[in-house]
């Protein structure tokens, strides 16, 4: 019996520790990269920005009419939220403590500068961040979420898409360049083996419009989104 009991509290702990997963890289306008989005065991998802901050949380809701169309902004959760206290460290103080079952620790002001305050784990999730001497440009940006590594383009790359998200894992990420149509320049071009076009300035009424490509679209475990 007291081995019975063990493998519970050991599945438990597994599933509380365990199950938080990079879930989704989202982009606005084909261009500016918005948030990463981790999923819980609970299955809310919480949108971080390239700097480590929680933007929001929630779960998404999808259109009665439209399953691939979904609600920009989350549906709030409506759990347990916890925040650190006042007699925190003042790098977290007032900061999320847990949603659910995930919990938040943060780096402590005594870290180097550029990753005080931001998140260090995310349940079983930790983050690391680009320190100044790697390039200012990307100092403070999110270097590794649990075994996915992140890079960006670095300031001396096109001036179209220098600073851009560069790579999530084994995931590439390409953008048109300031050669390309003024209506193209920095917007998405491909991701992992994907496509995407847009309609031109000969375009009128549609120039900067997306023209062939999905918005959403799952890519090694990720789904990618455009709005």
């Amino acid at each position: 019996m007291e081995k019975k009991y063990l493998v519970i509290i050991f599945t438990l702990l597994s599933y509380y520790s365990h199950s938080q997963q990079l879930s989704q890289a989202t982009f606005s306008g084909g261009s500016v990269f918005s948030w990463f989005s981790l999923l819980t065991n609970e299955r809310i998802l919480i949108r971080i920005s390239e700097d480590g901050n929680i933007i929001e949380f929630g779960t998404e809701e999808s259109s009665l009419y439209n399953r691939n169309f979904f609600a920009r902004k989350l549906r709030p959760y409506l759990g347990r939220v916890e925040y650190y206290p006042n007699e925190s460290d003042p790098a977290f103080r007032g900061k999320i403590k847990s949603i659910g079952t995930c919990y938040f620790v943060y780096y402590p002001s005594t870290d180097y500068p550029e990753n005080i305050g931001k998140i260090r784990s995310a349940g079983s999730l930790f983050f690391e961040y680009y320190r100044k001497f790697s390039d200012d440009l990307i100092a403070g940006k999110i270097k590794t979420i649990g075994s996915n590594t992140i890079t960006y383009f670095s300031s001396i790359d096109n001036e179209a898409f220098k600073g851009k998200l560069k790579s999530v894992g084994n995931t590439s990420i390409t953008y048109y360049s300031n050669f390309d149509d003024i209506s193209l320049r920095g917007k998405l071009k491909s991701i992992g083996a994907y496509n995407y076009t847009w309609y031109t300035s000969f375009d009128l009424r549609l120039s900067g419009g997306l023209k062939s490509g999905n918005r959403r679209q799952a890519i090694n475990g990720i789904t990618y989104i455009i709005e």
